[in-house]
């Protein structure tokens, strides 16, 4: 099974979901040269967000920690520790505060 991402108009073959280690992230790079950190949880379930910490401006979130706040999965950046919700995006740490989030489905 093929993992895309939904990068706009269309969708974006990115790697063999068997390419991803549950609990560990991936940095792949899209078509308009912009970066998405691709992870899978410990259930199989894929997310992809954009790969660069707002804080910093670095492409580290595919480095990061995965984990859990209230039910909800997240990523701990590697540099600065600031959590984002890995389905709205949304800094857990910072109010108004987000990354870009993507589509993923599996084909």
């Amino acid at each position: 099974m093929t993992l895309e991402l939904h990068t706009g108009d269309d969708w974006f073959a990115v790697c063999e979901l068997g390419a991803l280690t549950p609990g560990r992230g991936v940095a792949a790079l899209l078509p308009d040269g912009s970066q998405a950190a691709l992870f899978l949880d410990r259930a199989g379930r894929p997310y992809a967000i954009g790969n660069q910490d707002p804080f910093t401006g670095a492409q580290v979130l595919a480095r990061g920690l995965l984990g859990s706040a209230q039910g909800r999965p997240f990523v701990a950046s590697p540099l600065l520790k600031q959590r984002f919700d890995l389905e709205s995006g949304r800094c857990l740490d910072e109010d108004g505060v987000a990354v870009r989030t993507y589509r993923v489905r599996t084909a």
